[in-house]
């Protein structure tokens, strides 16, 4: 019988490319583990459109 997990599928955002201006967003998809995180996550990935690193804070 399959256990029931506590990992959850979250969608980052990048933060500086809402201040920015630019049109398009830069999101990534991921999971993690509620009941290690259960605050929003932040992570640094890569921004396409920005063509560097920033910040990418989870939505809903």
């Amino acid at each position: 019988m399959a256990k029931k997990g506590n990992r959850v599928q979250v969608i980052l955002e990048c933060t500086e490319h809402k201040v920015s201006g630019m049109p398009g967003t830069s999101r990534y998809i991921t999971t993690k583990n509620k009941k290690n995180t259960p605050d929003r996550m932040e992570m640094k990935k890569y921004n396409a459109i920005l063509k560097k690193v920033t910040v990418h804070r989870e939505i809903k």
